[in-house]
């Protein structure tokens, strides 16, 4: 399994997915190059799949489309979702990173650096 997602994250997701209104609408993870440390996670829904570049899976029942070059770098990756007095947010949490900035968005992996931002 490329991601994991928890039950937290689950719920979240799911309520953002019936605002959609769409039944065939489903998660897509992914990177972009950017950011502080040279990749930044993309995350958005969408409902067509290109079965030649992506692939599609589920975690914790959401459907999830991950392009097939970003699958390795996002494998073993836990998407989760925080909630405190300053309001929620998702974090993401993979292993594969080894360097990440602050914001928690940007990172870099022992094989794909990316090019930073130098707007960061």
């Amino acid at each position: 399994m490329i991601l994991n997602i928890t039950d937290a994250a689950k719920h979240q997701i799911t309520e953002m997915m019936k605002e959609e209104d769409n039944e065939n609408i489903r998660l897509r993870f992914g990177v972009k190059g950017g950011g502080c440390s040279g990749l930044s996670y993309a995350m958005g829904f969408e409902d067509e799949i290109n079965e030649e570049l992506d692939l599609l899976e589920e975690s914790n029942g959401i459907p999830v489309v991950v392009n097939r070059q970003d699958a390795a770098i996002i494998e073993g990756t836990t998407i989760d979702f925080k909630q405190n007095m300053m309001g929620g947010g998702f974090t993401i949490d993979n292993p594969n990173a080894i360097v990440s900035c602050g914001c928690g968005s940007s990172f870099k992996t022992a094989t794909n650096a990316g090019a930073p931002d130098p707007n960061c």
